[in-house]
């Protein structure tokens, strides 16, 4: 399942909801502040199209992968990039990802350690 996180985020990197889109269901949750929780395949697709408006360049790196059990992952992430209008953006994320039996995501739950930019 490792692997399911790299492909995720490969996909994540490539800025493309299409290959975003495999990864959620209607039932997929996500939380990403400064956004409240998120809930259905649309309006997630929906936050990252606004996510990715919000710079004019931006990527993740992982880097430490933790199995918790019951198909659940922890991984550390920086995030870098160029914020559009405010120059250039890093931040060190740690993200809670549950996967379903069938490689989809349940749950998601990013935790960023500078809030700053956001506000």
């Amino acid at each position: 399942m490792v692997c399911k996180i790299s492909d995720f985020m490969k996909d994540l990197n490539s800025l493309k909801i299409d290959q975003l889109e495999k990864w959620f269901t209607d039932e997929s949750i996500i939380w990403i502040p400064p956004s409240k929780e998120i809930s259905g395949k649309n309006r997630i697709l929906a936050l990252f199209r606004a996510i990715f408006r919000r710079y004019e360049k931006i990527e993740w790196q992982v880097s430490e992968i933790f199995h918790l059990g019951n198909e659940k992952y922890f991984y550390q992430t920086t995030s870098l990039g160029n914020m559009s209008g405010s120059g250039e953006y890093e931040n060190d994320i740690c993200t809670i990802v549950q996967f379903s039996e069938q490689g989809k995501i349940i749950y998601l739950s990013d935790y960023f350690k500078d809030t700053r930019a956001f506000n």
